[in-house]
């Protein structure tokens, strides 16, 4: 038998309130909130958002700063296919897909499972592509002060494809780029390299 236990820790005082939230507008919408599949979620409905938020109370940079080391290693590092998952904040739907970072250290470098973390922590807010993708970027660049980074994210909206225009097939990029990725040369391999199968 397994030892494993998953525990979360929520505000039991924020759960409630939201929790309460959710009851209303089950209500509002016509559903019975006292039927069999309905009795627990507002709870659960109110424990997924604090957990799909819970970004907000993390610190990406220090998230960062845990694992750096100094290097003299000067050439580009790629982390690509970093799954994530967050919620737009125009329709509480959310939007997932994959990120692709990569920086050019200068003098420091960082454990590699830190980037995938800096991308939960940015995607687990409200959010837009545009800003989250600039986040990501900011937040390793004014950490690790790199010779440059880039960050390249793919993603499907669900606000796009469940309402509104329903496009099941579209999906959004969004990059940024600082330093030595300002250069096409440099721009170029990032992106034969995110672009390549090599395993």
């Amino acid at each position: 038998m397994s030892n494993y236990k998953f525990t979360q820790e929520y505000h039991p005082e924020n759960t409630k309130k939201i929790a309460s939230n959710y009851l209303e507008t089950l209500k509002t919408l016509g559903e019975d909130p006292e039927r069999e599949g309905l009795l627990k979620t507002p709870e659960r409905a109110a424990k997924m958002m604090e957990f799909l938020t819970s970004g907000n109370c993390e610190d990406p940079a220090a998230i960062l700063k845990s694992a750096m080391f100094k290097d003299p290693y000067q050439q580009m590092v790629v982390v690509k296919e970093i799954e994530l998952y967050s919620l737009c904040e125009h329709h509480l739907l959310p939007f997932f897909g994959k990120a692709h970072i990569a920086y050019i250290p200068n003098g420091h470098i960082v454990g590699l499972s830190k980037i995938p973390r800096v991308v939960d922590a940015f995607s687990r807010r409200l959010q837009v592509q545009e800003r989250l993708t600039q986040e990501i970027l900011q937040c390793i660049d004014s950490t690790l002060k790199p010779l440059g980074v880039a960050v390249v994210i793919e993603a499907a909206h669900l606000c796009m494809q469940m309402r509104g225009i329903q496009k099941q097939n579209s999906v959004t990029t969004t990059s940024a780029f600082t330093g030595e990725f300002l250069k096409d040369a440099t721009r170029k391999e990032f992106i034969s390299l995110i672009s390549t199968k090599l395993h």
